[in-house]
């Protein structure tokens, strides 16, 4: 199986960027990138910096998106987990061919321009995983 090439970020489920965005650039010293709104997810999302790790501050834009039904749940906190890797079709295939639960089948546009699918948090011991291939990796994936 093709290995993953990093930790591409880490996603924060928020009720307010505004509300937490303070804390990561005072307390923590992370760079604040940019904010991109992401209408098909219904979320809204802040990007930060600390060293080599990405954060990214996920707000929700409506009540019914992903991360409101999450914040619901489970409250403000860690909502996943990313990697990096250069061929997500290949990548997914092989999952599946391997028995493991995905939530997406196929690759599917996200922030920045990646090409992004989630697999099941059981496939994770609970916690839910993302896979991102960056635009312009050398497989086309979406």
């Amino acid at each position: 199986m093709q290995p993953v090439q990093d930790v591409n970020h880490l996603g924060i489920a928020v009720r307010s960027i505004d509300a937490h965005r303070q804390f990561y650039e005072t307390c923590l010293g992370a760079v604040f990138e940019s904010i991109e709104e992401v209408p098909d997810q219904k979320v809204r999302v802040a990007f930060l910096k600390v060293g080599g790790v990405h954060i990214e501050l996920l707000e929700p834009t409506a009540e019914d998106s992903p991360i409101s039904k999450f914040l619901e749940k489970k409250g403000e906190g860690l909502h996943h987990v990313a990697y990096t890797v250069t061929d997500l079709k290949a990548k997914l295939a092989e999952l599946r061919e391997a028995g493991v639960a995905l939530l997406d089948q196929t690759p599917r546009a996200g922030s920045r321009g990646m090409a992004i699918a989630f697999l099941h948090p059981k496939a994770g011991l609970g916690v839910l995983t993302e896979l991102c291939q960056p635009a312009g990796s050398h497989a086309a994936s979406a």
